[in-house]
């Protein structure tokens, strides 16, 4: 019998996008896993997370929360992940997630000094992203979708940079060899990218952020969403006791 995957629940999509189901239902989709492979444990509500070894790996979502907000149930999946991460399990965090991740296995976490990044934009990898199992088939320069304000400041001790955009240092990191943080959304389709820019008009005008301008812009990001389904497969292929 094949272990599920689990996938952590931290938030919900803004309400004009809702009608396209929740964030585990859009990783399912983009991972090209079947419902009957995936648990979701939805913490932000209160969900009780599960012994780890029972899982192929572990995706975390995003969500409209702060990590710096320090919410127990956010410190308390921190402390499950730094767990799960230091027994070897396959973990993958989304934005919120990637930034979980990081403060779980002592990075820091805090707004991004060069403010938001949003929409369709240029991800570049790094040297290191030859050599990992996830980023070596990467384009140098691919598209991703994304939208945050608050990024990984510091990476934890011995995290390695994979991928990095014009606004954002620490687009991509690996943690050991069986743990990834992205801060960029791999699951967004240009449907639910250019639903989350109208969703976000009003502070994007106020930050002088041209929100037509950014939609218009939007485009498939097929490399980004490459990046998750070969998690998905590495964490299929890993040997467990």
């Amino acid at each position: 019998m094949t272990r599920p995957f689990l996938i952590i629940e931290t938030g919900q999509p803004v309400p004009t996008m809702r009608r396209h189901g929740t964030f585990p239902h859009w990783i399912r989709v983009a991972a090209g896993v079947s419902a009957r492979e995936v648990e979701v444990v939805d913490v932000e509500r209160g969900g009780a997370l599960p012994d780890a070894s029972g899982y192929a790996g572990v995706i975390v979502t995003g969500s409209g929360a702060m990590v710096t907000e320090r919410a127990d149930w956010s410190e308390r999946s921190a402390g499950w992940l730094h767990a799960a991460a230091h027994a070897g399990v396959p973990l993958f965090g989304i934005c919120y997630g990637h930034q979980l991740i990081a403060h779980a296995l002592g990075g820091e976490v805090g707004d991004n000094p060069q403010g938001r990044e949003m929409g369709t934009c240029p991800i570049e990898t790094t040297d290191a992203a030859a050599g990992d199992a996830l980023f070596a088939a990467a384009p140098t320069t691919f598209l991703a979708q994304t939208t945050h304000l608050q990024s990984v400041l510091r990476l934890p001790e011995g995290a390695v940079v994979l991928a990095r955009s014009a606004l954002e240092p620490h687009h991509a990191f690996r943690w050991g060899d069986r743990v990834w943080g992205v801060q960029f959304h791999p699951e967004f389709s240009a449907t639910h990218m250019r639903g989350y820019i109208r969703a976000r008009s009003g502070a994007l005008y106020r930050e002088d952020l041209d929100p037509v301008a950014l939609v218009a812009a939007v485009r498939a990001a097929p490399e980004a969403r490459a990046v998750l389904q070969r998690f998905v497969r590495f964490a299929e292929a890993v040997p467990r006791d």
